[in-house]
């Protein structure tokens, strides 16, 4: 796996001060995508040991409130086999951290019903992972005013009660910044 860049004091992508990898890949190419450098999965440099212990060290301090996994593209095949290990650390090392991934995938149709059932990584990389942004960007239903999201057409999707429940449960935001 590639990766294109990392921002180690990010707060545009979740709640709080984050660490957040943004893989290379995409087969989505969304128009007015923000990122389109990143949907050639040669992009950027090779995912590494030693790059994942920056990122291990770097969301060590308590003010780092978590991960964010984007793009490209997190949940193509490829990059989950990439991104596995560090989530695994991660949520190893740092319990009390939330990881939020970015998808142009929908939670229920292509995760769930379809990925689940194709790869066994999928199932265990989700189940680690606390919030899922899903859905492609459109162009058409951007909107600035969205907080952690590009269009209105996309989910803030608390992953583990939506497993629980069996249904689409959204992100609260607890106030924690």
């Amino acid at each position: 796996m590639n990766y294109s860049t990392i921002k180690y004091h990010d707060v545009a992508n979740g709640p709080g001060v984050r660490v957040s990898l943004f893989v290379s890949g995409c087969h989505h190419h969304c128009p007015g995508c923000f990122n389109p450098e990143t949907w050639d999965f040669e992009n950027g440099d090779v995912f590494t040991e030693s790059v994942m212990e920056k990122i291990i060290n770097a969301l060590k301090p308590d003010y780092i409130k978590g991960l964010s996994l984007l793009g490209g593209e997190p949940l193509e095949y490829i990059n989950q086999r990439g991104i596995l290990p560090l989530v695994r650390r991660v949520k190893f090392m740092y319990p009390e951290k939330d990881i939020w991934c970015y998808t142009g995938y929908d939670f229920e149709k292509d995760i769930v019903n379809e990925m689940f059932t194709k790869w066994p990584e999928t199932k265990e990389l989700v189940s680690m992972i606390d919030v899922i942004v899903d859905g492609k960007f459109v162009e058409e239903l951007k909107d600035l005013k969205l907080r952690f999201r590009g269009s209105s057409n996309q989910r803030i999707i608390d992953v583990k009660e939506s497993l629980k429940q069996g249904t689409i449960m959204p992100w609260e935001d607890k106030g924690i910044h």
